[in-house]
């Protein structure tokens, strides 16, 4: 019996839905790649931000690029209030369930962007009520806020 489908995505493009009920620390499934030195993933132009990238950072020499066919991983959007989470146990990268997840749930995971110049690249359309506007990791997301909260405070000294 499968553990999960593809289908289109309310969040973005595809996406990847539960085909059963998992429990809140089950294993949903393993992201694979092939590995890569940080180094080479600076070097290589097909890493560039211009279209899909599926990196994931193992330590601090390796990178797994997720781009491979048979990583279904791949599929998985980010939300701003996931059902999933990222753990690496013993060099293999897996999604696990951060919450107890319904069948036909789509499945999501914080990507764990950093906030630097380049947040505004990557817009979240996750739809949660937590959301800030922007693909940036939990912990970060409250220099968003701030930020948006002094643009709105602007605006109403203003009128």
């Amino acid at each position: 019996m499968p553990k999960y489908y593809r289908k289109k995505s309310g969040i973005n493009n595809w996406g990847l839905f539960a085909a059963k009920n998992f429990q809140k620390g089950e294993r949903v499934i393993e992201y694979k790649g092939k590995k890569y030195t940080h180094k080479e993933v600076e070097d290589d132009e097909r890493f560039d931000n211009s279209k899909a990238i599926y990196l994931f950072t193992l330590n601090k020499k390796t990178v797994l690029d997720g781009t491979i066919k048979s990583n279904t991983a791949k599929y998985i959007n980010h939300s701003c209030d996931p059902n999933c989470e990222v753990d690496i146990i013993k060099g293999k990268i897996w999604i696990i369930a951060e919450k107890d997840i319904k069948k036909n749930d789509e499945l999501s995971y914080d990507y764990g962007f950093g906030y630097d110049e380049d947040y505004k690249q990557f817009p979240c359309k996750c739809g949660s009520k937590i959301c800030c506007g922007y693909i940036v990791r939990d912990d970060q997301r409250w220099r968003i806020n701030r930020k948006f909260a002094k643009t709105k405070k602007a605006r109403i000294k203003r009128v």
